[in-house]
């Protein structure tokens, strides 16, 4: 059986949490950030955790994390 390959785009992007999970970080915090309020930018800047209806989906790009 060969190795799979991971994704290296996703690989970037997710990250597996300690349950078992995939924590991502959100979008709409790399430019145009003049216009928008302190309390947005500082909200988009946590992490959040995958949604359930997508795990399924990170889990098979990232097969060995």
């Amino acid at each position: 059986m060969p190795k799979l390959k991971t994704n290296r785009g996703a690989a970037k992007r997710f990250r597996r949490t300690g349950k078992g999970g995939y924590k991502r970080s959100q979008s709409y915090m790399n430019h145009i950030l003049t216009k928008k309020s302190s309390k947005r930018k500082r909200q988009l800047g946590k992490t959040l955790q995958v949604a359930d209806a997508d795990t399924k989906a990170v889990r098979k790009l990232l097969p060995y994390s």
